[in-house]
């Protein structure tokens, strides 16, 4: 009997696509073939057998040295396996998805969330299900494709992963970046019955905080939804004594939808949307990223239900981070390297020049710091950043030392 092979693809039939050119003309390795990372990621990180001091874990809050997470895990694990083996709609939800979905109404102050496997599946799935029409039976049928959507320009990739395919100047609409006036010039232009607006809490690119209250003022006023993206501020922000009290109230009073993360403050993996009963049901089936993939796995919802109790009952845990991440802000600014004005956790530092941001990198890996960069396209072309997460368990030796290189570098690329 013989046995035939598909040959993979021959590199001539995959000219067309150019893949070889763009690796080639790619000197930066680590923007395409990631390092390979052994042991536990925390305030130092190993990669190709180096270690290094980790200002790039969006997991910041050394969780383990408050809160037993892989001891939670393992219980898990133990109680519920480690796969949902199959999918929500299929054979229904594992008892772990259900507490951590009623958990996550209860801290956003909705009435009801839905999980997904990542936060990036949370928000094309909201998206999608906003704008889905459908017809399944006698009166079982939306007519959505008539909603606009207006987000910030600086929005995740994810969101506009969602929006791809609506027409823009239609359908979608941008505004400028954390700029009020823009939106409500948009929203005056916009006489859709449906229209949502999208902005985010925390902007990964650059720290800034966003104008919440302001936006929602809007919403208001327009008749508009609201959907707050809170992956980075999620369990971070809220209590009176913290930054942003006003706005993480207003998320949690007044935004009709919230989209969380658990890989920042949580630091697991997964995400959710909380909202409306009627319209978190609906997804389910509108959302598309929740029944044709696999969920969270049962132990990292069983952990991320008792990570996010002791957080909110332990809330010294953020407090002395906030105060370490504001005093590295502080150290900076009085060495003269200012970061972009916020009171955001995480610090960008402005650089500028692409080149010399990218310089700056491979100098910090050399010298044991992995520092990440948001160059052009991640930012706008020359206007690259430094975006730092401090981490908890940072020493003041590793912060120190991270500025005495960074002031290094400034001085000798003249940025």
């Amino acid at each position: 009997m013989t046995v035939s092979h598909t040959a993979a693809p021959s590199a001539d039939r995959l000219a067309p696509w150019a893949f070889a050119a763009f690796v080639e003309a790619n000197t930066h390795d680590t923007s395409y073939r990631p390092p390979v990372v052994d042991g536990p990621v925390g305030p130092t990180i190993v990669r190709n057998g180096r270690e290094l001091v980790n200002f790039a874990s969006i997991s910041f809050l050394d969780l383990e040295r408050h809160i037993p997470v892989r001891r939670h895990f393992a219980e898990g694990a133990l109680a519920h396996g480690l796969s949902t083996s199959g999918s929500r709609m299929t054979q229904g939800i594992c008892r772990p998805h259900q507490v951590l979905e009623e958990t996550l109404a209860r801290h956003t102050g909705k009435e009801q969330a839905i999980t997904f496997a990542t936060g990036l599946l949370a928000n094309i799935g909201f998206v999608h299900a906003m704008s889905s029409s459908a017809h399944f039976d006698a009166g079982i049928e939306v007519r959505n494709h008539d909603t606009v959507f207006v987000v910030d320009r600086d929005m995740h990739w994810s969101i506009w992963k969602g929006l791809e395919g609506l027409a823009y100047g239609r359908s979608v609409h941008a505004f400028r970046h954390n700029d009020v006036s823009d939106l409500a010039r948009v929203l005056n232009r916009v006489t859709a019955r449906k229209t949502v607006v999208i902005a985010e809490s925390i902007y990964s690119a650059d720290g800034t905080m966003g104008p919440i209250v302001e936006i929602l003022d809007l919403c208001d006023r327009h008749g508009a939804i609201s959907m707050i993206d809170d992956a980075n501020g999620f369990m971070v922000y809220g209590p009176d004594h913290r930054p942003y009290a006003r706005e993480a109230a207003a998320i949690r009073e007044r935004a009709d939808f919230v989209m969380v993360s658990l890989s920042k403050a949580v630091g697991l993996e997964g995400g959710a949307i909380a909202g409306p009963s009627a319209a978190i049901d609906a997804f389910e089936l509108l959302s598309g990223t929740s029944m044709f993939t696999a969920a969270i796995q049962p132990p990292t919802a069983y952990a991320a239900t008792r990570t996010i109790d002791a957080l909110a009952r332990q809330p010294a845990i953020v407090d002395d981070y906030l105060a370490h991440a504001a005093r590295l802000r502080r150290q900076m600014h009085e060495a003269g390297t200012p970061t972009t004005p916020t009171e955001s956790y995480m610090l960008s530092v402005p650089i500028g020049n692409d080149a010399a941001a990218l310089q700056m990198r491979e100098w910090f890996v050399e010298d044991g710091y992995l520092v990440p960069v948001f160059s052009y396209p991640a930012v706008a072309r020359n206007q690259a950043v430094l975006r730092l997460f401090p981490h908890a368990g940072h020493t003041e030796e590793q912060m120190e030392g991270f500025l005495r290189t960074l002031l290094t570098y400034r001085r000798r690329l003249g940025v």
